[in-house]
């Protein structure tokens, strides 16, 4: 690695050291400090540094104390923050609102050091010691967060986060442009109050006049709190201007004032990504931390590449649509190989590339050559239920991509983990891709995500049908076989989302039953700020037709969903016998191969009771294997993420 990189500074001895005696902006983040480009707090401190300014890192201060935000002294421009890579309340707690046992983001996976709603405590307490200092939110939580939000916690809509924060702006989706520009005219004396042209910002006024763009104004956090079609109507507006190309301000009044958040910034150029994945990163966590265990979430990117940015997979749960965009951008060729060549040099290297991806890792261009002129179709997906005719699928760049880098010397094995989008896959005529992807790319099973099986709940996720899935695992078995492989097919399954009854969860598990497969560990649906299946657990309502949609909101009735997708083990046995009960569906209860499970049997524990047998001399479901008990509730953390730990679609 190049001996002249270093850690910024996150002490006053550090800023000595440099002999700074001032700083320019303190970037004060909830996660620890890893300074490596899956990180958001790495990337924007790195472009604030390339412009020339000083910066420092202030990472999970104690919130308890006002000493620890005047650590570093007061910087000269301003104050940046962020709640770390994910959610602050995803990352405390799962989608039961259990408080999670560690933090895979802090030092030693250890939780609880950052506060819940990491971003309006850090933020009020800057103004607390600072007073009218410049004050800018950012990262994930401030973006999905940036309107008038439903709050799966609290369990009622709260306001804009830039007025709980006491904020003076907020920069959403990835924001090294919005930054580059605030930066510049806090440097040359700007007032903050006046910096209101920025895309991919919002900021607060008196008056909608404010606004300097043409724009779109939506009911009021007043009427989207008491109203639950205003809110459904809002959500979908604020999901479709989210396009850097045919964007509109979006208006929403907040009490006497208005929240104006500005059309979205353009994406970075091939060029620009470049620039940015080539900062000089020590791409590890502050040694400061290695007597504390290290920060686990570094294990997942050490030794990967991002390669592309947005996704236009929309599926309705993620939060990637909302955040990083629909429009897909990639990094050169070039940038790539100088990246994985410097990881052939880092003394912990062995060989492996552990991916090659991003949101979604066979996207290299965008959707179709309408979008680029014209931006995203509204009330139109790219991919589901069906393919668009205008679709461009084509995997001719990433495949000549990959094969340059297993030529790099070094390299032993090039993996791709990201989420695979098969639907996608599927369209390119040219099987080429499909075929090294089995050959070369796989680390002994692919893990893809069809969700369900239903189809009017697959609707409502935003996912293709299963005959897509169905037809891809047909495909993939076959080139397995071709070229002599064994690795395994793994399905992502999510339970008690929004349009999905108790019917719905049993069919599920009767094709799971035909398939020969049970899912060690399930995703159940997690509300997150922002998304459009958020808005219909909330609502009710399905805000792209406005028309009801179920939802499964009871702990006990997201309980029998998640146990009927593992049936066969035992201490599911009582949840899935109330299930068909209550279903009316006794006719899985018998010895039959199509039966879930077998009768009870008198004075036998229900619990001692096993689920339907395995066929006699059958095996296990190849690929099923043990994962880490909050593996599911990663998953939605990483479905947060802008693309650093795991990423998946």
């Amino acid at each position: 690695m190049n001996k002249f990189r270093d850690f910024l500074p996150i002490s006053k001895e550090d800023m000595l050291a440099r002999d700074w005696h001032y700083y320019d902006f303190l970037l004060i983040t909830g996660d620890a400090y890893v300074d490596h480009p899956s990180f958001g707090t790495a990337i924007i401190s790195r472009v604030l540094e390339d412009e020339g300014y000083r910066v420092a890192i202030l990472a999970q201060p104690d919130w308890r104390k006002n000493e620890s935000f005047t650590a570093l002294g007061r910087p000269r421009y301003g104050v940046l923050i962020n709640g770390g890579n994910i959610d602050s309340m995803v990352a405390h707690y799962t989608a039961a609102k259990k408080r999670r046992h560690d933090d895979a983001y802090s030092p030693g996976c250890k939780a609880g050091l950052r506060p819940d709603r990491a971003t309006i405590v850090y933020a009020n307490k800057i103004r607390e010691v600072y007073g009218d200092i410049p004050v800018v939110i950012g990262g994930l939580e401030a973006s999905l967060r940036r309107f008038a939000h439903y709050d799966y916690w609290e369990d009622k809509v709260r306001r804009a986060i830039l007025f709980d924060a006491q904020a003076d702006i907020l920069t959403y989706g990835m924001g090294e442009r919005a930054t580059r520009e605030i930066a510049a005219a806090l440097a040359a004396g700007t007032p903050v109050g006046e910096i209101t042209g920025v895309k991919g910002t919002c900021f607060a006024a008196k008056s909608p006049d404010a606004c300097q763009f043409p724009a779109i104004q939506v009911a009021s956090f007043e009427e989207v709190s008491r109203d639950k079609r205003a809110y459904a109507a809002a959500n979908l507006v604020e999901y479709d201007e989210h396009d850097p190309i045919r964007g509109k301000a979006v208006i929403q009044p907040h009490g006497d004032r208005y929240l104006i958040c500005n059309p979205p910034a353009m994406p970075l150029s091939t060029q620009e990504l470049d620039q940015v994945a080539e900062l000089p990163y020590m791409r590890e966590p502050h040694p400061v931390y290695d007597s504390q265990g290290g920060v686990p979430a570094i294990e997942e990117v050490r030794f990967s590449v991002i390669h592309n940015r947005g996704c236009f997979g929309a599926c309705k749960f993620c939060s990637l649509a909302f955040h990083q965009g629909r429009m897909v951008t990639s990094r050169s060729h070039e940038s790539i190989i100088r990246e994985v060549t410097e990881l052939t040099h880092h003394p912990g290297f062995k060989g492996y590339i552990h991916d090659v991806g991003g949101p979604t890792a066979n996207f290299r261009r965008p959707s179709c050559k309408k979008q680029v002129k014209h931006g995203l179709c509204k009330n139109r997906d790219c991919l589901a239920p069906e393919p668009c005719p205008n679709l461009d699928a084509d995997h001719t760049d990433y495949l000549k991509l990959l094969r340059k880098l297993r030529e790099i010397p070094g390299i032993k094995k090039i993996f791709i983990r990201s989420g695979i989008r098969f639907d996608y896959l599927l369209k390119d005529p040219n099987g080429e891709f499909f075929a090294d992807l089995v050959k070369h790319h796989i680390s002994g099973q692919l893990k893809v995500a069809p969700e369900h099986c239903v189809s009017h709940v697959l609707d409502s996720m935003g996912k293709p049908h299963i005959g897509a899935y169905e037809k891809f695992k047909q495909k993939y078995e076959r080139l397995n076989q071709k070229y002599g492989k064994n690795q395994f097919l793994v399905p992502y399954l999510m339970s008690s989302h929004p349009g999905c009854t108790l019917e719905d969860a049993i069919s599920l598990a009767q094709w799971l039953n035909k398939t020969g497969r049970q899912p060690e560990q399930v995703q159940d649906f997690y509300p997150t700020p922002g998304t459009l299946s958020t808005c219909m657990y909330y609502t009710g309502l399905d805000p792209r037709t406005m028309q009801p949609v179920y939802v499964p909101k009871s702990p006990h009735e997201k309980e029998l969903q998640r146990a009927l997708l593992q049936w066969k083990r035992p201490e599911k046995r009582r949840l899935v016998m109330e299930a068909l009960h209550k279903a009316g569906r006794e006719d899985l209860i018998g010895y039959g191969p199509d039966c879930l499970l077998r009768p009870s049997r008198p004075g036998k524990p229900a619990q001692a009771q096993s689920g339907r047998p395995d066929k006699k001399g059958s095996k296990p479901a190849p690929g099923t294997t043990r994962r880490s008990k909050t593996s599911a509730d990663r998953r939605t953390s990483n479905r947060q993420s802008k693309g650093p730990a795991k990423k998946r679609r």
